[in-house]
C-alpha cells in the first residue's frame, strides 16, 4: 500500500482536474467493474466473499489543492488564485507544475524592496505571481493558458516512520481504498474516488446520490498540530497514535453511536485509534450524510502535519491503522 501512496502522490490533480489520478487508479483495479459519472467521480463496485445486508460506501477524494492562472501579464508573469484552502505562507517561493508540464515558481516583491512593515507582514495572494521563466506574454502563452491549474512539486521522502510528500490529502485515502479493492473484501462494497472535495465537497454529493448507501466511511487526511508550542487541547490529533475518528467538524455532526462503535471495533481488533479532538475543517461526509433521505456516516482520518502544503507529513503506521479500521468498520456496517 505504501508503494501505491508514493505513486498516487506523484500524480497531479487539482480540483476539477482529476483525470490523470482517475486513469491511473482505473489501470490498477485488477478488472473490478467501474463507472465514471458526469462529475468525474470513479465508482467501483466490488463483490465480496459474501453479499452484504447493507449497502456500504467507502470513499476518498482524488483532488489536491493548487492554483489556477487568472491573467498573464505583459512581462510574462502569471497572476493566480488558489484552488482550495492554502495559506499565503505555504505558497511563497514554492515550485508549481501546470497541467501541460510547465514549471514555475511563486514569487513576490524582493525583501530588499520592502518597507519595514512589509518585511514583517505576509503578502496577500493578490500580490504574488508565478514566474515561468518567460520574458513576455507571448512566451508565457506558449507554456500555459488562463484557466490552467498547477499544483505543488515535491519529492516523496521517507523520514524514518514518517512520509513527506505533496497531496497526502487525500491520496492516503485513495491508496487505502485501492489496496482494499486489490486485496478483496469480505462483503460487497462500493468504493467512490470523488472529485472536487477541496472546493466544497462537490463530487461526493453526486456519488452518494447515485450509490444511495445505508452507511458511508469517509477516508481522509486531517490536520495534526502535534508540534512544539501547540496547546495540548489544540493538537487535534497526534502522529503515531493511530487513525483519528471525528465526532464533529464544520460540516458534520457525526452519529455518536457510530463514533463509539469505531472505538469498540478498534479495541476488538487491536487497532491504534484516537479521537480528532478539535471541531474544525470538514470533508466529504458533509455532503454524503445529507444525501437523499440521509446516510449514516463516519470519517476515519490519517493525521497529517503541514496539510495543504508542498510538504505534508504522515506516519506510515497511522496509514496502516486507518486501512485496517476502515476494513473492520465496513464489515460491521455491512452486517448491522
Amino acid at each position: 500500500m505504501l508503494d501505491l501512496l508514493q505513486e498516487l502522490c506523484a500524480l497531479d490533480g487539482a480540483s476539477g482536474r482529476e483525470k490523470a489520478v482517475r486513469e491511473w487508479i482505473v489501470s490498477r483495479l485488477n478488472g473490478a467493474p467501474y463507472r465514471v459519472d458526469a462529475m468525474g467521480n470513479l465508482i467501483v463496485e466490488v463483490k465480496g466473499k459474501q453479499p452484504a445486508k447493507n449497502q456500504v460506501m467507502i470513499c476518498a477524494h482524488m483532488d489536491e489543492v493548487g492554483v489556477i492562472a487568472t491573467f498573464i501579464k505583459t512581462d510574462g508573469t502569471v497572476k493566480f488564485t488558489t484552488v482550495g484552502g492554502i495559506t499565503p505562507a505555504a505558497l511563497l517561493g514554492r515550485q508549481v507544475r501546470f497541467e501541460g508540464g510547465a514549471v514555475g515558481v511563486i514569487g513576490v516583491k524582493p525583501v530588499h524592496l520592502c518597507g519595514d512593515e512589509e518585511k514583517n507582514t505576509l503578502p496577500n495572494v493578490n500580490d504574488m505571481y508565478i514566474d515561468l521563466g518567460a520574458d513576455s506574454r507571448a512566451a508565457a502563452e506558449k507554456l500555459i493558458a488562463v484557466g490552467d491549474t498547477a499544483v505543488f512539486t515535491s519529492e516523496y521522502t521517507l523520514m524514518g516512520e514518517k512520509i513527506l510528500s505533496k497531496a497526502i490529502d487525500d491520496r492516503a485515502g485513495c491508496a487505502i481504498m485501492l489496496d482494499m479493492i486489490r486485496q478483496g473484501v469480505a462483503y460487497d462494497t462500493v468504493f467512490c474516488f470523488n472529485t472536487q472535495e477541496e472546493v466544497g465537497l462537490r463530487g461526493s454529493g453526486v456519488s452518494a446520490f447515485s450509490v444511495d448507501p445505508d452507511y458511508a466511511i469517509v477516508l481522509e487526511a486531517t490536520t495534526a498540530a502535534d508540534l512544539i508550542g501547540a496547546p495540548e487541547e489544540k493538537q487535534v490529533c497526534v502522529l503515531g497514535k493511530g487513525a483519528a475518528v471525528s465526532f464533529m467538524d464544520n460540516a458534520t455532526v457525526y452519529d455518536p453511536a457510530l463514533f463509539r462503535q469505531a472505538f469498540a471495533v478498534a479495541a476488538e481488533n487491536g487497532i491504534a485509534i484516537q479521537p480528532k479532538t478539535m471541531v474544525a475543517g470538514g470533508n466529504d461526509a458533509g455532503s454524503i450524510h445529507k444525501s437523499r433521505a440521509g446516510v449514516r456516516t463516519i470519517t476515519v482520518n490519517v493525521p497529517c502535519r503541514y496539510i495543504h502544503s508542498a510538504s505534508c507529513v504522515c506516519d506510515k503506521n497511522d496509514l496502516l491503522a486507518a486501512r485496517r479500521l476502515a476494513e473492520k468498520i465496513g464489515e460491521a456496517f455491512a452486517t448491522a
